[in-house]
C-alpha cells in the first residue's frame, strides 16, 4: 500500500502540509479532530474488520498548526511550535487517558513533519533555511532528535523513493533559479544527487514516487507551464506529460499510487485529487492508458488521502456525522486496468507488454542508491497521438 495525506497544491506547484496522514502499510492513520478551536489528535485503526477512531486529547486542546504523524505501532507523533522552537511528543492511548511521550525539541524558524517514512518506526522533520536545509530524526532514534543532513540550498515537498526509508526526494532551489528535485541518501550523510533535469531553466518537483514499479508523478513548466507529467526512476526515457490530465480552471493532484506493479510502471493505477468551483472530486488514469476517469467522491471524504492496493482497490478514509470513521473502497474501472495498444491494424488490440519494440526496459529498481536525472529528452509535449 502506498501511504497518502491530504495534500494542498500551493501556486507554486508544491504540496503543503498534510492534515490526515497513514502510514505506508496502511495500518493507521492520524488527524486533528475536533471543532472551532477545541482540537485534539485523533488516531485512525484500518487494518481491522472495520476501521475505528481513538480520541487521544490532552489537558489542553491543539493548536491549528499542530502536525501528527503514526506510526506501526500505533503511536502517534505531534509536532508543536512552542515560541521560536518545534516540541515533539509521541501520544498513545492509556485506558481512558493519553500516555504522552516527550522526545525533545528543535529550534527553528520553519519546520514541517515529512511523509511516513516505509518502515514504519521512524520520523521525519525538515527545516528549510535560505542557504541550506536540515532534515531530522525525530522519533526512532536512541537520544531524541538526531540532526542526519544537511542539504545545500532551499528545500521543499519530501517523497520517500525506497521501502526502507533511505532514500529521500526533496525540491531544492538556489536562491531565485529553478526548482529542482534531488535524491537524499540518508545512509551516507545526506549525500545529494540530481533527479529531475528536464531542462536548465524549469521548475522540476517531485509529487509521488511508487518503488515497486519507480513511477514518479512530476510537476513541471517544463512545457511553458504548469504539467503534470510522469516518468520512471533510474530510466533516460523522456517525461511525457499527458494531455488528459489538463484540466481547465481545475487543479490536478496526485495522491496515491498501485503499488506491487514490478517493471510495469506504465500499467500502475493514480489516484488523483481534482479541485474545481464545485468542490472536490476524484480522478483514476494510469500511464499507458489515454482518459483520466472522473468520479463523484465518497460524502466526507477527507480530500487527498487514500491508498490503493497491489490488487488494484482504493480505500477513500471519510467522516460524516452518521459515520466518524470510515473506509470507501472502490474498484477502478474496468478498462483502467486492462491496458491495449493498437498494432498497426485497424481495431485490433493486444496487451500492453513491459517493454516495448525501440524502447527502454524499465527495469528492476530495487533500492535505489545512484539515482539519474530524468531528462525531457525528444518528448513531444502537445499534438501526442501515441498514448501517453
Amino acid at each position: 500500500m502506498t501511504a497518502c495525506a491530504i495534500e494542498t497544491a500551493t501556486e507554486d506547484g508544491t504540496v503543503g502540509s498534510p492534515g490526515f496522514t497513514m502510514t505506508t502499510d496502511g495500518t493507521y492513520a492520524a488527524r486533528l479532530a475536533g471543532d472551532g478551536e477545541a482540537l485534539f489528535p485523533e488516531r485512525w485503526t484500518l487494518d481491522g474488520p472495520e476501521p475505528y477512531a481513538v480520541p487521544l486529547p490532552l489537558g489542553q486542546p491543539e493548536e491549528r498548526d499542530a502536525e501528527v504523524l503514526p506510526l506501526a505501532d500505533g503511536r502517534v507523533l505531534i509536532r508543536r511550535r512552542v515560541a521560536g522552537r518545534h516540541d515533539f511528543s509521541l501520544l498513545y492511548p492509556t485506558g481512558p487517558g493519553t500516555g504522552e511521550l516527550p522526545l525533545g525539541w528543535i529550534e527553528s524558524a520553519q519546520l514541517t513533519l515529512l511523509p511516513p517514512s516505509p518502515d514504519g518506526v521512524c520520523a521525519y522533520a525538515l527545516a528549510p533555511g535560505a542557504k541550506s536545509s536540515s532534515v531530522w530524526l525525530v522519533a526512532g532514534g536512541a537520544y531524541g532528535p538526531e540532526h542526519v543532513a544537511e542539504v545545500p540550498g532551499r528545500c521543499s515537498g519530501g517523497v520517500w523513493l525506497d521501502r526502507t526509508g533511505r532514500m529521500l526526494a526533496l525540491d531544492r532551489q538556489w536562491d531565485e533559479g529553478p526548482v529542482k528535485a534531488v535524491a537524499v541518501d540518508l545512509e551516507r550523510g545526506g549525500e545529494v544527487t540530481p533527479l529531475l533535469q528536464i531542462t536548465e531553466e524549469s521548475d522540476d518537483r517531485l509529487l509521488l514516487a511508487e518503488p515497486d514499479s519507480g513511477l514518479l508523478l512530476i510537476r513541471s513548466n517544463a512545457p511553458g507551464h504548469g504539467r503534470l507529467g510522469w516518468g520512471v526512476l533510474g530510466s533516460l526515457r523522456p517525461v511525457r506529460f499527458p494531455e488528459c490530465l489538463r484540466l481547465a480552471d481545475c487543479a490536478v493532484t496526485p495522491f496515491a499510487v498501485q503499488p506491487g506493479q514490478a517493471l510495469m510502471p506504465e500499467s500502475c493505477a493514480v489516484a488523483l485529487r481534482i479541485d474545481g468551483a464545485a468542490g472536490s472530486w476524484l480522478g483514476l488514469w494510469r500511464p499507458s492508458g489515454r482518459r483520466l476517469h472522473q468520479l463523484a467522491a465518497p460524502d466526507g471524504w477527507l480530500a487527498g488521502a487514500g491508498l490503493w492496493s497491489r490488487e488494484g482497490v482504493l480505500q477513500l478514509p471519510y467522516a460524516t456525522g452518521a459515520v466518524p470513521c470510515g473506509v470507501a473502497r472502490i474498484d477502478g474501472p474496468a478498462d483502467l486496468f486492462v491496458p491495449e495498444v493498437t498494432d498497426g491494424r485497424a481495431g485490433v488490440t493486444e496487451p500492453a507488454q513491459a517493454e516495448r519494440a525501440g524502447e527502454e526496459p524499465s527495469g528492476d529498481v530495487g533500492t535505489p542508491v545512484v539515482c539519474r536525472p530524468v531528462p525531457l529528452q525528444q518528448a513531444p509535449l502537445t499534438g501526442r497521438t501515441a498514448p501517453d
